[in-house]
């Protein structure tokens, strides 16, 4: 397998054609070694266009590496600048994390399993990220009472809790991938004030959802 030419084929016939076009964030796919990131088993299909399962530890943890032009655009819609402080709910591989940790001053990513905290950090460890923390905790209620420049939810949700919008700072950015089967939009939204917000839908996609999020209530007769 030529990894530089599958590196080139992703990003020349997947992501910039997929309206990925901030040359900075080209430039850090093509330094950045996703098939670093990428379980063993799969690290063949790091460059695919698809959704790459996260078994680590033998365990199948049923999350998943989001494909590469779905983190390509979150990454260039959140543009998150070096003074930032970014949140990041699902750290998966430590993949997502990495590529914010680039532009940011600091990344604070968390997942509710053990074996992907383990795998993240290995990662970014051997990476040599220094500005990304791995926290075992829900998103929800990471470092309590922080607010953040950005959010990136590397998975899909419902809605958009409100107490997570609370936590953004006064043109703080948040992406999710908002809906449920079969219909999801990735939307970025804006704080502009103390309660109001601007929501910007960027693209049609489907994900797993992150794991024990509050769901919409349903109506029972």
């Amino acid at each position: 397998m030529d990894i530089e030419r599958a590196r080139f084929n992703m990003i020349e016939q997947q992501i910039r054609p997929w309206d990925v076009l901030d040359q900075d964030v080209l430039d850090l796919l093509y330094a950045l070694r996703r098939e670093d990131f990428v379980p063993p088993a799969y690290r063949a299909l790091a460059f695919t266009d698809m959704e790459i399962p996260l078994t680590v530890e033998g365990i199948a943890t049923g999350e998943v590496m989001l494909a590469p032009k779905v983190e390509a655009r979150m990454l260039q819609a959140v543009a998150p600048k070096r003074h930032e402080t970014v949140l990041e709910i699902g750290a998966g591989s430590g993949y997502m994390a990495t590529l914010l940790a680039h532009f940011a001053r600091r990344v604070i990513t968390c997942d509710i399993r053990e074996e992907l905290v383990r795998f993240a950090t290995a990662n970014l460890k051997r990476a040599g990220v220094p500005n990304v923390t791995v926290e075992l905790r829900h998103g929800l209620r990471a470092a309590p009472g922080a607010s953040f420049d950005a959010i990136v939810l590397s998975g899909s949700v419902p809605f958009v809790p409100e107490s997570l919008l609370e936590r953004l700072e006064p043109g703080g950015r948040l992406v999710a991938i908002v809906g449920e089967l079969p219909v999801m939009t990735a939307q970025l939204i804006t704080r502009l004030g103390e309660r109001e917000f601007s929501a910007e839908n960027l693209f049609d996609t489907v994900t797993a959802p992150l794991t024990d999020f509050p769901q919409k209530e349903r109506f029972s007769f």
